[in-house]
Parts: C-alpha cells; structure tokens; sequence
C-alpha cells in the first residue's frame, strides 16, 4: 500500500489489533507510521482496540472517537487534527498543561466548521473554524519555532480568563501549508522525514488498559488511561505486552513503533480536576 492511501486510512474501534513478527522488541508507547510494506510477514493478533482519543487543544481536554483517520502527523476525527491547537503566551511561547494545570479542563470541539471552546464556569464559545485573515504567530514548543495561526481575541480573552494568568495568552492553531516540526530534533531516534505540529515529539501515542491496570494495583487511588494522554488505549492483552510490539496493523493501518515516551510532572495532573500533585503517579513510576 502506497503511503498517500496508508495517510488518510481510518481506525475503527473495537479493530483487531495485530503484531507483524520481525524486529528487534523494545520499550513502550510512541509509535510512527511504517514507510515498509509488511505484507510478506506473519501476523499474530495481540489486542483489540477499546478507546481512540484525539486531543484537538494540546494540553486540553481529550475526545474519545469511534473512528479516526490515520495521517503522517497524527489522528484526525472530522475537522479535527490531534494537538493542532496550541496555547501560547503573547511572545509565542508554548504554555504547557504543568505549567497551567487548569488547561485539562478545556474542550475544544467543531460544530458545522465552527470551532467550540468548553470549560467549567465558562460560557461557549464559538468562532470560525478558520480565520485566513487573522495574523501568523511566530511560536516555540520544546525550543524549536514553528508557526501557529492566531485565533483572535475573543479566544485570547476566553482562555486568559479560564487560565486565571497574571499575563495574555493565545491560542493559535497550525495549518496545513505551514512548515511542522521535524521529530529528530527532540529524539533521534525518528527519521529525518518524520514530521510532527504541537505534540512533544511523535504522532501516535499507544497504552493499554493492563498496563495501568498494573499500575492501579500499586497506588492508592487509581488512575485512568486519560492521564497518560495516549491516541491508541489497546485492551485483551497483558501488562506492559505493549513493550515488545514493534509493528502494528489496525485494520488496514500499519504503525512502526520508535519509542518510549518519557514521562514528566504532566501525568501527576488529574484530568477530572485540573489539579497538579506532583508526586503520583510519577513517583511510583519510578518505583
């Protein structure tokens, strides 16, 4: 299958999750689309998909899909691209989920090419979906520059608000002609050609339920999947099985794993509060 068609191909839940034997088995969840055809090589099933989630506003609130498109730079639903929406400080600096825990809570949604803002205590909303008058922001996420398209300024009002910042933020969002950000630059792990818009450095994120299962049974209070922020929660297979998958095929999407995905303070963020411990999970994790 050529890549055109393997872009735009569609994960639907509840797919048969297959591992394609060959490769050397490895860490965790980051994965990227294969450029290789696996046609000639086993398939062995080891899970089924239980939950996609798509996270529109990096940092915000996750949406769980019944089906998603599968593009190079991650999952779309609708009018929706995966962390294509980014909040920023009025000098184009990324503002990150532990930086202002609060930005959990925020839905970002489209309604008929309309763009929805939700969160608690905060009216709707609503703008264009898109706005080609507005000005190109010059932005920073993880120390690289990238370009977002402002949003303007009732969405800056709306966020500053919600955020309860000292300072202005805005709220910017990528667009397809703009130049992304090259994965290799924050891991080497990724090809040259491995491109990516506002997510920390890969496309495609995957977890499974057993593996924070395990994880529940050492905490005092449990944790959901929507902590670890993964597009891809797998179910029916064991604890941590994910590990030593290498290449993945959901339906007719093939994926390529690269990559654990480092953990930091964001996990330590309750998704139903928008409150920031600090301590756990993260601490147990390094346990």
């Amino acid at each position: 299958m050529g890549f055109e068609k393997l872009s735009i191909a569609a994960i639907a839940q509840n797919k048969k999750l297959y591992l394609v034997v060959g490769g050397a088995g490895a860490a965790v969840v980051c994965l990227s689309l294969a450029w290789r055809s696996l046609r000639s090589r086993e398939k062995v099933r080891v899970g089924v998909v239980s939950q996609l989630l798509v996270h529109p506003l990096k940092s915000g609130k996750g949406i769980s899909v019944a089906f998603a498109e599968c593009h190079h730079i991650g999952l779309k639903h609708g009018e929706l691209m995966d962390r294509h929406w980014l909040v920023v400080k009025e000098d184009g600096h990324m503002v990150a989920g532990k930086q202002q825990p609060r930005q959990v809570l925020v839905a970002l949604t489209s309604d008929g090419g309309r763009l929805c803002l939700n969160g608690p205590g905060m009216e709707e909303l609503q703008m264009p979906l898109q706005q080609p008058h507005n000005p190109i922001m010059d932005c920073r996420v993880f120390g690289t520059d990238i370009q977002g398209r402002d949003c303007g300024d009732e969405a800056a009002r709306w966020i500053t608000r919600f955020l309860g910042g000292e300072i202005g933020y805005r709220l910017v969002h990528f667009e397809p002609h703009m130049e992304p950000r090259r994965s290799a630059d924050q891991e080497k792990l990724f090809s040259q050609d491995e491109k990516v818009a506002y997510p920390n450095v890969g496309p495609v994120m995957l977890l499974s339920e057993a593996s924070v299962g395990d994880l529940n049974g050492k905490l005092q209070k449990d944790v959901t999947v929507e902590r670890f922020r993964p597009n891809i929660v797998v179910s029916d297979c064991n604890a941590f099985e994910e590990d030593s998958w290498t290449e993945l095929l959901i339906g007719n999407v093939r994926l390529h794993r690269v990559m654990a995905c480092g953990r930091c303070s964001f996990i330590t963020v309750d998704p139903e509060t928008g409150i920031i411990s600090r301590k756990e999970p993260l601490e147990t994790l390094k346990g």
